[in-house]
C-alpha cells in the first residue's frame, strides 16, 4: 500500500505528510516541481491556489491516484477545492474501511 520515497510521484496521487505543521495529514500532489519537491493541496487547509511545497523525503506515497483530480489537472491545469475534498474523503473512507477490516 505504501511506496518508498524514491518512487517518482504522480499528479493526483495521495500522500501522507510526515514532517511539518501538517504532519500525519493526507493531501494530493498537484504539481511536480523537480525530482525533489512537489506541491500538495487538500482543498481544506491547503487550497489549490495556495499549495504547500514539500520535500518528497517528508512524504509517504500512498498507492492511490484519484483519476478525477488527475484528469482535471491534466485537462485544465486546475482543480476545484471541493473536488479535492471529495476525492480525499473518498480515499479516507476506503483506507479506514480496509484498516478496520484488517484488525
Amino acid at each position: 500500500m505504501v511506496k518508498d520515497a524514491e518512487t517518482p510521484s504522480c499528479i493526483g496521487q495521495v500522500v501522507q505528510i510526515l514532517k511539518g505543521r501538517d504532519e500525519q495529514k493526507f493531501a494530493f500532489i498537484i504539481k511536480q516541481l523537480d525530482d525533489r519537491f512537489v506541491l500538495v493541496a487538500d482543498g481544506d487547509k491547503r487550497k489549490f491556489d495556495r499549495p504547500k511545497k514539500k520535500n518528497v523525503l517528508h512524504l509517504t506515497f500512498m498507492d492511490y491516484v484519484s483519476q478525477e483530480v488527475r484528469q482535471s489537472l491534466l485537462d485544465t491545469g486546475r482543480v476545484t477545492n471541493s473536488k479535492l475534498r471529495y476525492a480525499l474523503n473518498k480515499f479516507l473512507d476506503q483506507h479506514l474501511e480496509v484498516q478496520s477490516k484488517g484488525e
